[in-house]
């Protein structure tokens, strides 16, 4: 268990509990392994699989905003355009529905424009725009892509599996985007990280070149990858977020009970920098408006 508690003047004033699977020993790993839980966003790069399984034409840049949660600024927006075009299809064929760009900087400039936010903001566009490359490779349906019992779908549901060494059926829901996402126990998932690294290491050295098409403004596996040398972190939804050590082959997973996204970067930084898998300096002083320190969060 992991727990991050918010310190002010000697008072506990806040905290997040929480669960670490690690696939070396690490202090105490977490008791609770069975427990499923969904992957969210987490499982892009595993989705992303198929993309070199079906021999899909991406240049790494192309292929690590498929396999990430981008922030809908101008950089991911081209990218996601491009590939489209590339495709020969129009923004209109995206099914992951239309909400504003995860980054601060994009919002103000569609302000600014007086223009709305499209599909193409959602953070999940270049998984869909992956998807839909897929679909036109195998000529399967465009229109259903997202449905459970679509082709697609079903060869993404076995590939988790597999990656994932999964041999049993855990609850599965539909994501915020509109597509089928699968649970499973955390070891499960650090598994599947381990073995995205042996067996594609293409995505996760796209991923290592193209950190911020793969995130973008204030995302935490962005700030990851960029200050480390050999980390992949991607993050999830309702305070998931998985580090994968590509040179040596091991990875953890951080579960955030509460779903606390400063308690998840906060935490995922104190466990990278306890492995030694990296030195990310971060500033866990509270502090007034003034800047007075009156206090300070931990990682226990």
């Amino acid at each position: 268990m992991i727990r991050i508690e918010y310190i002010r003047d000697g008072l506990i004033e806040e905290f997040h509990e929480g669960f670490v699977y690690c696939s070396i020993p690490y202090k105490k790993n977490d008791l609770n392994n069975n427990t499923p839980y969904y992957l969210r966003s987490c499982a892009k790069p595993l989705q992303a699989s198929l993309l070199i399984d079906y021999n899909i034409d991406l240049t790494p840049t192309e292929l690590a905003f498929c396999s990430g949660s981008h922030s809908g600024e101008d950089c991911h927006i081209k990218t996601g355009l491009r590939i489209l075009k590339k495709l020969g299809f129009s923004e209109d064929f995206l099914k992951c529905g239309i909400h504003e760009p995860l980054s601060k900087t994009a919002q103000k400039n569609l302000i600014i424009k007086n223009e709305q936010p499209k599909s193409i903001h959602n953070n999940c566009s270049g998984k869909h725009i992956g998807f839909l490359a897929i679909c036109k490779k195998m000529d399967w349906d465009l229109n259903t892509y997202y449905e459970p019992t679509h082709p697609l779908q079903i060869e993404i549901r076995k590939k988790i599996y597999e990656l994932c060494e999964v041999n049993q059926d855990f609850p599965l829901t539909t994501d915020g985007c509109g597509v089928p996402i699968v649970s499973m126990p955390l070891p499960n998932i650090v598994k599947g990280y381990i073995n995205l690294q042996k067996q594609y290491p293409q995505i996760t050295e796209a991923i290592k070149q193209n950190p911020y098409v793969f995130g973008g403004e204030n995302r935490t596996d962005t700030e990851i990858i960029q200050k480390t040398d050999n980390l992949v972190a991607k993050v999830g939804a309702c305070g998931l977020c998985v580090v994968l050590n590509c040179k040596e082959q091991q990875a953890f997973v951080l579960k955030i009970n509460d779903a606390s996204y400063e308690a998840r970067r906060i935490g995922v930084f104190g466990i990278i920098n306890d492995l030694g898998w990296g030195k990310i300096e971060y500033d866990n002083k509270i502090k007034t408006l003034q800047n007075k320190i009156v206090g300070e969060i931990k990682v226990i």
